[in-house]
């Protein structure tokens, strides 16, 4: 009887952990959606559009025409995309210097025109509105 009470006890836990996960895992999914869309923007010039579709935090931190000077600053000189894939993404509830909320912190492995390997560190925030925009843009 108490071994059976031991292997329920067990199981239970077991299923609270694979369901945490995969909750977490979707939120990933769904970051990592929302990071490749805004990228897209930003891969097409679009540095205006993809101010206004940041993030509240974002928007707020950074002013759109300083936004857009930074970008055609760091981002036009790499010329156009030729591969960018997942290399991580970790989600996570805080981060240094910002709010506490949910975020998901990906990496992208990336290839320009004129530079063969980068690395692209994004990270998205569930925002106000109960959506994944992007909080954060950093590039290597």
């Amino acid at each position: 009887m108490v071994r059976r009470i031991v292997f329920l006890v067990v199981v239970g836990v077991m299923l609270v952990a694979v369901t945490g996960m995969a909750a977490e895992s979707e939120k990933e999914m769904t970051a990592v959606y929302a990071a490749e869309t805004w990228l897209s923007m930003v891969d097409e010039g679009k540095y205006g559009q993809s101010w206004n579709e940041a993030a509240e935090y974002f928007r707020n931190a950074v002013k759109q025409k300083q936004w857009e000077q930074s970008l055609q600053a760091v981002r036009n000189p790499l010329g156009k995309l030729i591969s960018r894939k997942v290399k991580s993404k970790t989600y996570k509830t805080s981060l240094p210097g910002a709010p506490d909320g949910e975020y998901v912190v990906i990496q992208f492995n990336t290839s320009f025109e004129n530079k063969k390997k980068a690395v692209e560190t994004v990270t998205p925030m569930m925002d106000k509105d109960r959506k994944w925009r992007v909080s954060g843009y950093y590039i290597r």
